[in-house]
């Protein structure tokens, strides 16, 4: 009876010490969710430093075939074509300044049409009583296109404001206008300064409805 029970026994030990051979030594224990996590973890930020390049890396990434290197002087080179094919004005240029001619007053003049003597004092910057007694000229005495009047050399000055009308100033020609009636509407503008302004002859006919630029 005793050996029978020391047989099973013996077999009983032979079945376990087979069993524990045949299980898998690489058989992982469970894992728990916990350690599951922090596994994932670990492995997602081992994962994303080994893709970060280093500094010392000089090989450019690469975006659809083209390195970055590559496109950033493509984009450099079209906005130097765009700035060169840009108009820009140089600040070096001097602004062109029309030039205002002055007129010297002259020792006499012809009188044309819509002129007196009290224009060609505001004109000249000549008191116009020193004109008339310059010219034994009385007041009330009518004056006519083609007479000569003789312009003083040491007259005093015109009093008051020689400007009738604001200028520089867009004119427009009526009918019977001329260079020497459009400069007395204005006081102290010359003929040939209207003329000049507008690439005219002093003396040209003038069409109404044509606009005038006065200096």
């Amino acid at each position: 009876m005793n050996k029978s029970r020391l047989l099973i026994f013996l077999i009983i030990v032979s079945s376990l010490m087979f069993s524990a051979c045949t299980m898998s030594a690489s058989t992982p224990p469970p894992i728990t969710p916990t350690t599951n996590l922090s596994e994932i973890a670990r492995q997602a930020t081992e994962t994303a430093i080994a893709k970060t390049p280093n500094a010392d890396d000089t090989q450019s990434p690469e975006v659809n075939g083209e390195s970055v290197l590559e496109i950033t002087a493509t984009v450099a080179e079209a906005l130097a074509g765009t700035v060169e094919s840009t108009s820009m004005p140089d600040p070096t240029a001097t602004p062109e300044v029309k030039t205002i001619i002055e007129y010297a007053v002259p020792d006499s003049y012809t009188l044309h049409q819509g002129e007196f003597v009290f224009c060609l004092g505001r004109r000249f910057n000549i008191l116009p009583e020193d004109i008339m007694t310059y010219n034994g000229i009385k007041s009330g005495t009518i004056l006519y296109p083609g007479e000569t009047i003789d312009i003083p050399g040491n007259s005093r000055a015109y009093i008051g404001d020689r400007a009738l009308q604001y200028h520089p100033d867009s004119y427009t020609v009526v009918y019977g206008d001329t260079m020497y009636s459009i400069a007395c509407l204005y006081g102290d503008v010359d003929p040939r300064a209207i003329a000049s302004a507008n690439n005219l002859e002093v003396g040209d006919t003038l069409t109404p409805g044509t606009v005038l630029q006065i200096p």
